[in-house]
């Protein structure tokens, strides 16, 4: 047998049929739901008569359009109230788990998929939303999908797909200090641009990468959407075994070691061919923050916003003219020490226990600056509940961060927590489209350690501002 990747692996091992049309059956291990794509699945269900095939290896929770106050309801968030009674009435009907409201494991998707053992090594998962890669830190082939095939998923538990090509990205080197696995992406993206990856599922390797933990590797392969790919995974290893182990729907027993020595099959064969290769050294890399409308337009904060003049492409070039009219900046300046009136710590990417230990290690015995409102938001209530038994949730309070409940939050824009018009925040999420976070948001995409640093000094930090901060 020839050498393979472990896309390839996975690929094979859940490979149903080829269809016409260049398109295959790939069963789907496990299928994750949220209320935001999933009514209109189960409407089509009920109408052809179908139900839904594997209830047990389906589940569901409600994220995006839930409030992240305190006492909040179905309805402290408008129009939002009609989906998640939805997301909960079919979840009953079709007897499928659902982690809902006052339930410590409700979450955002791509944060309770790994941390309840959903997501397994070698194993396929689907989601309706885009970021579903996040799981692929744990070896798991995961990918996001529209409306129909959630309604495909639920009827069959097989999804239609075409077999992308695969690229492998290397990360080299030792990263220096304040430079984590968020730079690393923003990094890749600035590089080879939100269309780089498009058609691949991209392989993530490297010893920069090996020297992650299991949740920063999430942040990585959370926004391989953002370089254009649909997959992005991880080989698993010790530290992803170690991870795993106990978790609610981890295999136990005999299982436990038989799953693990299966995992242990998975790392890309020695001679593998990938389709593109990518080397990224981060031992010269600086912490990354966005200056425009897209991930891709990304700098150091040790760098001037480049002049959209120099860009040779005329698309590229007018995207970047009108990015910079957008957020109210000009080539040449510099984004340490521009001020801020939002800080978002929170979303799929970046909302995780380690996120909010390093967020909170800037912030102690600190006060947010004035003119500044920061939110806080855990990615699950798991993490809620793990924060506040460390105390993190005391820091963020003294500090006048504000601590709240899980949620997709001011990411998505779907819900209460907005930026306003004109208003500009450094935020720990994936995605800064004009108005994604309200309309005329302004939004700068940085690491937790970077929002954390704007709160308590009102603006984009740079390295000196860092070294302050943190020692």
């Amino acid at each position: 047998m020839p050498a393979r990747t472990l896309f390839e692996k996975i690929w094979s091992d859940h490979h149903v049929a080829e269809l016409e049309g260049g398109r295959h059956l790939i069963a789907v291990d496990r299928h994750v739901l949220h209320e935001v794509s999933s009514p209109q699945a189960f409407s089509g269900l009920a109408k052809a008569g179908r139900s839904v095939r594997h209830p047990e290896l389906t589940f569901a929770t409600s994220d995006h359009l839930v409030s992240t106050e305190e006492g909040r309801t179905d309805a402290t968030v408008p129009g939002g109230e009609a989906m998640i009674r939805a997301m909960r009435q079919n979840a009953h009907e079709h007897r499928i788990a659902m982690f809902d409201l006052g339930d410590e494991r409700q979450g955002i998707v791509h944060v309770i998929a790994p941390e309840l053992a959903i997501a397994l090594p070698g194993t396929t998962l689907a989601c309706g939303d885009s970021h579903t890669s996040t799981v692929g830190a744990l070896g798991t082939l995961a990918w996001g999908i529209g409306t129909s095939e959630v309604e495909h998923i639920l009827a069959t538990q097989c999804a239609i797909l075409t077999k992308p090509k695969t690229m492998r990205v290397t990360f080299v080197g030792v990263a220096p200090a304040f430079v984590g696995a968020k730079d690393f992406i923003l990094a890749l993206i600035a590089r080879i641009g939100t269309a780089g990856a498009t058609g691949y599922a991209v392989e993530y390797a490297g010893e920069a990468i090996s020297a992650l933990g299991v949740e920063e590797r999430m942040t990585v392969c959370n926004m391989s959407v953002e370089a254009g790919a649909r997959m992005g995974l991880m080989v698993p290893d010790e530290k992803v075994f170690s991870y795993l182990k106990g978790r609610a729907y981890a295999p136990v027993g005999a299982a436990w070691d038989e799953a693990i020595a299966s995992w242990r099959t998975l790392p890309s064969d020695p001679g593998a061919v990938y389709d593109a290769d990518v080397t990224v050294d981060v031992s010269g890399l600086a912490p990354q923050v966005s200056w425009g409308t897209s991930p891709e337009q990304t700098i150091s904060i040790e760098e001037a916003i480049p002049d959209p003049a120099g860009i040779a492409d005329p698309i590229a070039r007018k995207a970047a003219e009108r990015a910079l009219a957008y957020v109210g900046l000009k080539p040449g300046e510099r984004l340490a020490g521009l001020a801020v009136q939002k800080v978002f710590i929170g979303s799929c990417t970046n909302s995780r226990l380690d996120d909010l230990r390093a967020a909170a290690r800037v912030v102690a015995g600190r006060r947010v600056a004035e003119g500044v409102r920061a939110l806080v938001v855990p990615g699950s209530g798991s993490v809620r509940a793990a924060a506040e038994r460390e105390g993190l949730d005391r820091i963020f309070r003294d500090a006048g961060l504000e601590w709240r409940q899980a949620g997709c939050s001011m990411c998505a824009g779907l819900n209460a927590d907005k930026v306003g018009a004109g208003e500009r925040c450094i935020a720990t999420s994936n995605r800064n489209f004009e108005g994604r976070q309200g309309p005329g948001s302004r939004t700068h995409l940085a690491s937790p350690l970077l929002a954390a640093a704007a709160a308590v000094t009102g603006s984009i930090p740079d390295r000196r501002t860092l070294q302050e901060l943190t020692t």
